[in-house]
């Protein structure tokens, strides 16, 4: 595989069958125990995050919108202790680059197919599933969640609701089984024991309450930067038109 750079870090091109799949990846292999392959499933735009469009006054601001959420969420994995390289997986080819595009729709196949793709090129490494929409992630939250997950061979981090579910981790030689969607808590907790994490990533963000509520944990630099092009601040998230 071939490096070049990216303004997550390395990206590598691997090749499987037909398709030419790109990941982010650490130029230098950490000396953690267990390493991981990170998969982030993205829904399509302008579909993705539709509850939180009323914030925005058009599909554009939307697509930014969310665009940063998720580029906050890619850093921040792959800055992570333990994270050899992070995954993308979409659910539409639209032409953005360094993803892998899933053959069978639906959030719980975006995982497996990226899991699938990760055990294979890369066995000896644990596999992690992360939502896309944890603007106010910190790299040490999910390294911690990590750790955690590597002794205990199957392991999930509930959202701040304690139902949904954030990340869903298998260690080497244990196979991820995702479950994913309203009330997700509760069914990988027949399978994977629940971890304690960081209130970064326990807050996904679906609602422009859920935004406001991450904005006073210090969102990433990408979701500020969108918000005060638009001149929203963090009190007005709320109520603010992007766009307007």
């Amino acid at each position: 595989m071939s490096p070049r750079s990216s303004v997550f870090g390395t990206v590598q091109s691997a090749v499987s069958g037909r398709r030419r799949v790109h990941v982010f990846s650490h130029s230098v292999r950490r000396l953690d125990v267990v390493h991981w392959s990170v998969v982030i499933p993205a829904k399509a735009l302008p579909a993705a995050k539709s509850r939180l469009a009323p914030m925005s006054s058009d599909p554009a601001a939307h697509r930014r919108l969310v665009e940063a959420i998720r580029a906050d969420t890619i850093a921040a994995a792959t800055a992570a202790r333990g994270v050899a390289r992070v995954l993308v997986v979409v659910d539409r080819a639209d032409g953005a680059p360094d993803v892998l595009l899933q053959r069978l729709p639906g959030l719980d196949a975006a995982v497996r197919e990226g899991a699938a793709h990760a055990a294979q090129l890369w066995p000896e490494d644990g596999v992690a599933a992360l939502v896309g929409d944890l603007p106010a992630l910190r790299p040490d939250e999910l390294a911690q969640a990590l750790r955690a997950a590597a002794g205990l061979g199957s392991a999930f981090v509930p959202d701040a609701s304690g139902t949904g579910t954030t990340l869903l981790a298998a260690a080497p030689g244990h196979a991820l089984d995702p479950a994913f969607g309203p009330g997700s808590a509760q069914r990988h907790a027949g399978g994977a024991t629940a971890v304690l994490a960081g209130p970064g990533l326990r807050h996904d963000v679906d609602t422009a309450a859920d935004l406001f509520s991450a904005a006073g944990l210090g969102l990433g630099t990408a979701t500020r930067a969108v918000l005060a092009s638009a001149g929203i601040t963090v009190r007005s998230t709320c109520s603010g038109m992007m766009g307007a």
